[in-house]
């Protein structure tokens, strides 16, 4: 099989996901650190990878693809990984790709969209944004709701009443886990009255641990180094 190569850069949800995707299963890769904010996104070279000038991205051979859902898709095909990641049955897969749908416009929205309006605004250049900040808070809140209700009815372990975890679930423990960035008191305010959420987190990383906290570690060692000059 041709050699996989991905771009990456550990402190962006997206690519850890896929990261952590591979090392759970055992998928040989070349990582190559891709750092945000670089020119490292601005080479010809890499443009031609991925024209949006995002991570992650793959090259496997002579094939690229961008976007880490998609990414997520095409290795579980490609490598032919168990079958609870991204099920054959039409029904099921039809079913998982109404949740990757959701994330982007709901749960990043929110989840993001708070950190760059409150914490991670002076290292845009800006200003916290208070109005932006109620809107992402009201979007976030509004995503855990729809977990809970939604994606986790009944005694779920993981998302879609799956027993097993899905390239779902990891997209979105990987989005939340980067609300860790946030001083504790206040993201045990936005996730705290959500149970079935954080029992679901932890679902997620008993079920990909060990690769789950190593792939983390990284991120944690930023978002300390980031507390301690804030």
């Amino acid at each position: 099989m041709a050699s996989l190569k991905v771009y990456a850069d550990r402190r962006s949800q997206p690519s850890r996901a896929v990261i952590l995707f591979c090392k759970i299963n055992g998928i040989e890769f070349e990582e190559v650190e891709t750092s945000l904010f670089t020119n490292d996104l601005q080479t010809p070279e890499y443009q031609a990878i991925n024209p949006m000038k995002k991570v992650p991205a793959i090259a496997h051979g002579d094939f690229t693809l961008f976007e880490s859902h998609a990414i997520l898709m095409y290795l579980a095909c490609s490598y032919h990984v168990p079958d609870h990641w991204y099920p054959t049955d039409l029904c099921k897969r039809a079913k998982l790709h109404s949740v990757l749908d959701w994330h982007h416009a709901n749960l990043r929205y929110g989840a993001m969209g708070y950190l760059v309006n409150t914490i991670l605004a002076p290292f845009f250049g800006k200003s916290p944004n208070p109005e932006g900040k109620a809107d992402c808070e009201h979007k976030l809140v509004e995503s855990f709701s729809t977990i809970e209700k939604v994606w986790l009815e009944g005694d779920s372990k993981f998302l879609l009443g799956n027993d097993q975890p899905s390239i779902a679930d990891i997209s979105f423990v990987s989005e939340i886990m980067q609300l860790h960035m946030l001083p504790d008191e206040e993201r045990n305010r936005l996730i705290g009255p959500y149970k079935k959420v954080e029992r679901w987190i932890e679902n997620v990383k008993e079920a990909t641990n060990p690769h789950f906290d190593q792939v983390h570690k990284y991120l944690f060692h930023v978002i300390s180094s980031f507390k301690q000059t804030t």
